[in-house]
């Protein structure tokens, strides 16, 4: 009991001085804290008082630098102002001197218009004075001459006119006469001159070939059994294989050149091999045949190179190189083809025409003799199809078609091909038709023209290339003279040999004569 009682009076002594505590702590607390607010609130006084020392010092500062500026800126405004303000004044003193420059100038012009007006006055007073004696002096000729004015002209124009016909005419016929000796003297030089810049090589070939053998016993091989291998031979090659007593030799024939110069290589190549039978000889035939391809292909490339033509189309190149193997009278038509072009662009050099299509033209001119074996008509048809086909340019084409003067020549151009191909085809030495033969051809082809009943006369021209036929108008009319011109043709066709083709050109005209007594 004691115990328990003791325990309560210490609870009750010790709740007091928690209390106690507890009152005291609280106050310590307060007094520390105010003493830290106090603190506080002086140090933000000073920070403020500091800022508000600086801000002031700033703004002074920029005060002073913004007054600094703006007297800057006065200073250079005042400047430029005074700059601008002399420039006025010295632009005012240079319109003022334009000022009494120009009333100078007024009163100068006014001066010399009035010293014109009384010039004008004075020349008019003349002239009245000048058409009064004319008039008085015109009217003494016609007295004494007993010509009115009128009638004085018509005789003064009249000698003139035959004064200046007379003078005319002699002065034409000197220009005319001068002008045929240069032409005549200039043309021969020019032709002259491109004959000897023009050296070309010339190739004679002719519709056969020969074949050298090692033995005559090879050309049993080539025979074969029961003539198989010769048999093999021609029907892959399209060519004759003619065997005869000619020794150690086997001639090809046939009108095709390059069928016979891949006959040719391919026969060669059989011997060298040794191994003739059907199966090789078309092997080696096939590989002949591209050999010759590409010797085409080069041939048109080189020719084309050699004269400077470009842009010409492939398949024309090589067209152009199957003239190799291409000849008209002993002639290669391929170097016929690039002479005639080095001549043609030589001559247009000289005359000022146009060198490119000249040469051009002149490379191309034949180049329908390439395929004229194959395709019908004449090569110049052939030609112009193949230029227009490849879209070769009209001047091209239309001196294709005038070089052998089937159609007139309209370009300059196109009468140099003329004459370049009559020049290169005329030379000494190109072409192996000797000149009996060719006289007969020509006398042979007027006398067929003659043989027909109606006809007057005929001409052979343009070496053969022409035909032209005068016929009788009483025996023939229109029609007949249409139907004899093909009745003419057809006979040349089968009578005569020669190359190219021949133009009939059949002439009829009526002529009235009477007689004045």
């Amino acid at each position: 009991m004691i115990q328990v009682n003791d325990w309560i009076v210490a609870v009750i002594t010790g709740i007091p001085c928690v209390i106690i505590g507890l009152i005291v702590g609280y106050m310590y607390r307060k007094t520390l804290a105010e003493a830290k607010l106090g603190r506080a609130e002086e140090e933000a006084n000073r920070i403020l008082s500091e800022a508000n020392e600086k801000a002031e010092a700033r703004k002074k500062e920029t005060i002073l630098e913004a007054r600094e500026e703006i007297h800057k800126q006065r200073t250079a405004l005042d400047r430029e102002v005074r700059e601008r303000r002399t420039e006025i004044q010295r632009i005012e003193r240079r319109l003022q001197q334009k000022e009494d420059t120009l009333d100078k100038k007024t009163a100068t012009l006014e001066a010399r218009e009035e010293t014109i007006n009384q010039t004008r006055e004075k020349i008019g007073a003349l002239e009245k004075k000048t058409e009064e004696l004319y008039a008085t002096q015109l009217a003494e000729l016609e007295r004494i001459s007993g010509l009115s004015v009128e009638a004085a002209k018509e005789a003064l124009m009249s000698n003139i006119e035959k004064e200046t016909r007379y003078d005319a005419a002699v002065m034409i016929r000197e220009i005319e006469s001068e002008a045929r000796n240069d032409a005549n003297k200039r043309a021969r030089e020019i032709i002259g001159s491109a004959i000897q810049k023009c050296a070309a090589d010339h190739v004679a070939e002719s519709t056969v070939s020969v074949v050298s053998l090692p033995s005559d016993d090879m050309k049993g091989r080539i025979i074969g059994r029961e003539g198989r291998n010769i048999r093999a031979l021609e029907t892959a090659t399209g060519i004759d294989f003619i065997i005869d007593d000619t020794p150690e030799a086997v001639i090809l024939s046939g009108f095709d050149p390059v069928r016979r110069e891949v006959a040719r290589i391919a026969l060669e190549k059989l011997i060298v091999d040794g191994r003739i039978h059907p199966a090789r000889i078309e092997e080696l035939v096939t590989k002949a045949r591209k050999e010759v391809d590409n010797k085409i292909r080069e041939a048109g490339e080189s020719a084309v190179f050699e004269v400077g033509v470009h842009g010409l189309h492939h398949e024309l190149v090589g067209t152009l190189g199957k003239l190799r193997y291409r000849t008209s009278y002993g002639q290669n038509v391929l170097k016929h083809s690039i002479e005639v072009s080095h001549l043609a662009g030589l001559m247009a050099s000289e005359l000022g025409a146009d060198v490119r299509i000249a040469k051009r033209a002149g490379l191309l001119h034949d180049i329908g003799k390439a395929i004229d074996h194959e395709v019908e008509g004449p090569h110049v048809q052939i030609g112009a199809d193949l230029a227009k086909k490849y879209r070769e340019s009209d001047e091209i084409i239309h001196a294709i078609l005038a070089h052998h003067g089937d159609i007139e020549a309209h370009t300059l151009e196109a009468v140099l091909v003329q004459a370049a191909d009559a020049i290169s085809a005329a030379r000494p030495g190109a072409r192996r038709e000797t000149l009996e033969s060719y006289i007969k051809r020509l006398e042979k082809l007027e006398e067929i023209a003659n043989s027909f009943e109606g006809v007057d006369n005929s001409y052979a021209i343009q070496a053969g290339r022409e035909v032209r036929i005068v016929v009788k108008p009483e025996v023939l009319d229109d029609n007949g003279s249409v139907l004899l011109a093909r009745e003419i043709a057809k006979k040349i066709e089968e009578e005569l040999d020669y190359p190219g083709q021949i133009k009939v050109n059949v002439i009829r005209e009526t002529r009235a004569t009477d007689y004045a007594k």
